[in-house]
């Protein structure tokens, strides 16, 4: 089931969160840290702000096994963008106990579904090339790029 996150999910999105960063860290030890993205009490702020829902998988017991953050969107009166209203997808995390079980894609299909509702024009989100399983997943849930960030390393 995908419901929105509750302040009791906090815990379990926090051990979420680490296996995120974890995956990261490990792909751009150079960019990326070992923790996590938010505190409690970012959380807790996020959870309470309408322009970035935060959708949960909870199985039967309501134990949160995945998570996807979103963000809307909208620039508008801008002098380059149109005002079109994007659901951006800034994490998304299924526990790495639970991976091909198709929750992630239940969890995308809930960020889509809430796109829509919302009148958005498109659902974006980025992926680091340093995580493929990623990257192959969001291909699979037919995204195709967008721009392309690219970099020098200066070192």
């Amino acid at each position: 089931m995908i419901r929105k996150a509750e302040e009791k999910d906090i815990p379990k999105i926090c051990d979420l969160l680490c296996q995120v960063c974890l995956v990261h860290h490990k792909g751009r030890p150079d960019i990326f840290k070992v923790g996590r993205k938010y505190s409690e009490d970012e959380l807790k702020q996020l959870l309470i702000d309408e322009n970035r829902p935060i959708l949960v998988y909870v199985d039967e017991e309501d134990k949160v096994w995945g998570y996807c953050f979103c963000i809307f969107q909208q620039h508008l009166d801008d002098s380059v963008f149109t005002n079109i209203k994007t659901l951006y997808v800034d994490d998304l995390c299924v526990d790495q106990e639970m991976r091909e079980k198709h929750i992630g894609e239940e969890l995308f299909d809930s960020a889509v579904n809430l796109a829509k509702e919302s009148g958005c024009y498109n659902l974006t989100l980025n992926v680091w090339t340093c995580n493929p399983t990623a990257l192959r997943f969001y291909q699979a849930q037919g995204l195709v790029p967008q721009k392309i960030g690219m970099e020098l390393l200066l070192k």
